[in-house]
């Protein structure tokens, strides 16, 4: 037997709802060109009640381009069903009297104002980690990151950075719990297991999963 191969959009044979991210992301520039500012790391996936193929147009809302940023996603990550991405041009002009995004329209009402020009807040890049858990319906606000083996509950709205091994959950996400003290958090970032060759990482599960540091 062999690890699962992560160029593989299927992972698990006979099985349709869940796919690893890379190849779909792949499969997808390949057929349309986009999403382009999206980068995603070996043997993370998505599970989907329904159809798990529409992922980056279902999942990644107000991916138009005009901000520039762009959505990271590490290594062994695992989303939930309905695990959604609000990019930043999801966002609205609020400084003046309305929030109403006339350019968008274009004609007459760009000539006014261009797009580029709307005084929208700049919230960056988002940008998540390795081993992450996400929730189903869990939603992440633009610009916000989200630390290796955080963990995000259920219909979570993350607005704010998570740190490492943090649990966060609520509407707004509000944290929970560390799941480990920090001696231990800086000893897997040092580790940084992810990065390992994946027959070390097959090697080393039980110790993983079972928290047997000595062993690592």
């Amino acid at each position: 037997m062999a690890p699962p191969d992560p160029d593989r959009l299927y992972p698990l044979p006979g099985h349709d709802r869940t796919v690893f991210l890379k190849p779909l992301l792949r499969q997808r520039l390949a057929e349309c060109g986009r999403p382009d500012n999206v980068e995603v790391g070996d043997f993370s996936y998505y599970d989907d009640a329904v159809d798990p193929l529409p992922f980056f147009e279902r999942n990644l809302r107000y991916n138009y381009g005009y901000s520039g940023a762009r959505l990271t996603i590490g290594r062994y990550c695992a989303l939930a069903s309905g695990t959604t991405f609000v990019m930043p041009d999801a966002n609205h002009a609020m400084a003046g009297f309305t929030t109403y995004p006339f350019p968008i329209f274009g004609g007459e009402w760009a000539e006014r104002l261009p797009v580029a020009e709307l005084p929208v807040p700049a919230t960056g890049d988002t940008m998540v980690g390795h081993d992450v858990w996400f929730g189903c319906e869990s939603m992440v606000m633009p610009g916000v990151t989200i630390g290796t083996g955080a963990v995000v509950g259920a219909r979570a709205v993350v607005a704010r950075d998570v740190p490492p091994y943090t649990v966060v959950a609520g509407n707004p996400a509000r944290v929970v719990r560390r799941r480990f003290d920090d001696a231990t958090v800086a000893r897997l970032l040092d580790l940084a297991w992810w990065d390992w060759p994946v027959e070390r990482v097959t090697e080393a599960i039980p110790d993983l999963v079972f928290g047997r540091m000595e062993r690592l």
